[in-house]
């Protein structure tokens, strides 16, 4: 049960991630569109489904979006009308700073009653002003600490760069966060430099280490790779050219994520860090939409063959 294996700090948590339909879809193709999502995700054996919240971050960057921004239906929403049937829990992001405390408060409690569990995200843009910040509404959360946990966001190429996103996830732990999603990971090392800084600083502070769960997705054309950049996402300059030069991209960035997977296992293990994997799905090629099923399985198999996931 995922929360059971968070709160005892079990690794091999696998989570598997998707978005809403987007919104001008008509309510009889959404119904659909949740029907072939379900026959997808009912064989799969992951402790938990994310549903994402889709935020237009253009203002983010100067850089020209490279697909243009449709908004989608409300995550929660979604998973409450269309996926129930799904017996098993829902991760559902929300952007914190677009809603006020009595909003919060409001969704919070309809998200626990329902059996889900909320993961708050920051501004979409270094200038926006939040109307509720992230310790606020983690505070509204609190309330529900005994049958819930939290979850936050991490992101290995802000660490790259400020060098503190140790201290970032350790000022959320103390706000009650217990587990951590990061952005897509592509750059392995980046990844292991927050798994370091984490662990010295939490044994610096005696502090117990959260579980962190690494986010990886299949890329399947050089317009995708061109949009994960776009999203801050850093892929190594080695292997953008491996990409470009293969004759499939999306066979090659499986065996990549395939290649990641298996360092962070035998890297947090060596750690002790608790960690798990959650695998995207955002896109709507089915040879994109299988290639994330396969690799939820294979990164399952690979958690048992290690005797980490039973």
């Amino acid at each position: 049960m995922f929360l059971d294996r968070i709160k005892s700090k079990e690794s091999g948590i696998l989570l598997y991630g998707i978005t809403p339909p987007k919104e001008q879809v008509e309510p009889q193709r959404v119904i659909e569109i949740a029907e072939k999502t379900l026959a997808r995700l009912y064989s799969l054996d992951i402790d938990a489904l994310v549903v994402y919240d889709v935020q237009d971050e253009s203002a983010r960057t100067t850089e020209v979006r490279p697909f243009p921004f449709l908004s989608a239906h409300d995550p929660f929403e979604f998973a409450k009308n269309h996926l129930h049937s799904l017996e098993i829990p829902k991760i559902i992001y929300r952007p914190a700073g677009k809603f006020t405390k009595e909003e919060l408060t409001i969704w919070v409690d309809d998200v626990v009653a329902h059996g889900f569990y909320p993961v708050f995200v920051g501004v979409p843009a270094p200038d926006f002003v939040p109307v509720t910040t992230l310790p606020e509404a983690y505070e509204i959360w609190r309330k529900h600490e005994a049958t819930s946990v939290v979850g936050a966001v991490t992101i290995p190429e802000r660490h790259a760069v400020l060098k503190d996103e140790d201290q970032r996830i350790l000022d959320k732990m103390s706000s009650g966060v217990s587990y951590f999603i990061s952005q897509c990971v592509f750059n392995v090392d980046y990844a292991k430099q927050v798994i370091d800084a984490l662990s010295t600083t939490c044994a610096e502070k005696n502090t117990e280490l959260p579980t962190i769960i690494f986010t990886l997705t299949a890329c399947g054309s050089l317009k995708t790779l061109h949009f994960m950049e776009w999203l801050g996402i850093h892929i190594p300059e080695e292997l953008k050219e491996e990409f470009r030069a293969s004759d499939n991209i999306l066979e090659r960035s499986v065996e990549v994520c395939l290649t990641i997977a298996k360092e962070l296992i035998n890297y947090c293990t060596e750690k002790g860090v608790p960690f798990g994997f959650n695998i995207e799905s955002v896109a709507i090629r089915k040879d994109e939409i299988e290639a994330s099923i396969f690799l939820i399985n294979r990164i399952g198999e690979m958690l048992k063959e290690q005797g980490i996931r039973k």
